[in-house]
C-alpha cells in the first residue's frame, strides 16, 4: 500500500484529499470514515486500504476484494445538501470514477441505477453512501467505493457478472495514479455539489446510463416492481411505467427484461 505522502504528492485538489488514513487491512473504510465524521474530521479526508474483512456493499453484501489488487476507498464530504438530496452523492461518486476511468483507460463506462459501474456490462465498481443526520440536517456524508483494478479471478458464481479493469485492458494499471485521478475528478465535480446544486453530476450520470426505455425488474423489500424505466427524477429516483400507472423506486437491485 502507499504511503500517505506518496497519495499526496502530486494531487492538486481544493477539498477532496486534504487527508489521508492508509490501511494495510482494516475492516471497513465506510465505518472508519464515519468514525472520523463523528469525531470532526476535516471534510475531504480520505481513508484506504488495502484489505477489507468486512467490506461491504448495499444491504450489508459482502464485496469480495483480492488483497493489493484493487482499490478501496471512503471520502469524508460535508455538503450543505438538503436531506431529500443527498442521496445523489452517490450519482456524484459514479460521474467522477466513470470520468477518470474513461480518461485514464479509453474504456466506455456504463452507470447502472443505483450503484454499479459496468464494462461490457459487466460490474466492476459499486458504490456505497452512507449518510449521517442530526435533527434532519446532513452532518457528514461517506462515499464508500470499490474497483477491481488488477484482480484477475473471481468466484465461479460471480464470474459470468463481474469483470476488473486489467481484464478490460490487457494490463495492469497503477493504483496509486488512478485514485488521485478519481479524486482529481470528485474534486471538480465537489465544487457545484457542495452545495446541492447536482446538475453537472446528474448530466455526467445520465451520459453513461442505458437503463432508460429497457424493461426492468426491480427486488426492493421482499416486493418486486416490473415495467419500463422512464426517468431519473430530481432527487435520484427511477421512475418506472408499470401496468398499473408510474411509480418511482429509490432502492433495490434491478434486473433488465430486455
Amino acid at each position: 500500500m502507499y504511503s500517505k505522502e506518496e497519495l499526496r504528492k502530486g494531487l492538486e485538489t481544493r477539498t477532496i484529499g486534504r487527508r489521508f488514513f492508509v490501511f494495510e487491512t482494516i475492516d471497513s473504510t465506510n465505518a472508519c470514515a464515519k468514525t472520523l465524521g463523528d469525531a470532526g474530521t476535516d471534510e475531504g479526508s480520505v481513508v484506504v486500504a488495502d484489505f477489507q474483512t468486512e467490506g461491504r456493499g448495499r444491504h450489508g453484501r459482502s464485496w469480495i476484494a483480492e488483497p493489493g489488487a484493487n482499490l478501496l476507498f471512503s471520502v469524508l464530504l460535508r455538503p450543505a445538501t438538503r436531506e431529500e438530496s443527498a442521496g445523489l452523492l452517490t450519482f456524484f461518486a459514479a460521474a467522477a470514477v466513470a470520468k477518470a476511468i474513461e480518461s485514464t483507460t479509453g474504456l466506455s463506462v456504463e452507470c447502472k441505477w443505483p450503484n454499479d459501474l459496468l464494462l461490457r456490462g459487466k460490474k466492476f465498481c459499486g458504490i456505497l453512501l452512507e449518510n449521517s443526520f442530526q435533527l434532519r440536517e446532513l452532518a457528514y456524508s461517506v462515499v464508500g467505493v470499490g474497483i477491481n483494478v488488477n484482480q484477475n479471478s473471481f468466484p465461479d458464481e460471480l464470474r459470468a457478472n463481474v469483470t476488473s479493469l486489467v481484464h478490460e485492458c490487457g494490463s495492469p494499471l497503477d493504483r496509486k495514479e488512478l485514485l488521485q485521478r478519481i479524486l482529481l475528478e470528485m474534486d471538480t465535480l465537489y465544487v457545484e455539489a457542495a452545495k446541492g446544486d447536482f446538475r453537472l453530476v446528474l448530466d455526467e450520470w445520465l451520459q453513461r446510463c442505458r437503463m432508460f426505455g429497457q424493461s426492468v425488474t426491480v427486488e426492493q423489500h421482499h416486493e418486486q416492481v416490473s415495467g419500463t424505466v422512464v426517468r431519473l427524477n430530481e432527487d435520484g429516483g427511477l421512475v418506472i411505467r408499470t401496468l398499473s400507472g408510474t411509480t418511482t423506486v429509490y432502492a433495490g437491485d434491478v434486473t433488465v427484461v430486455a
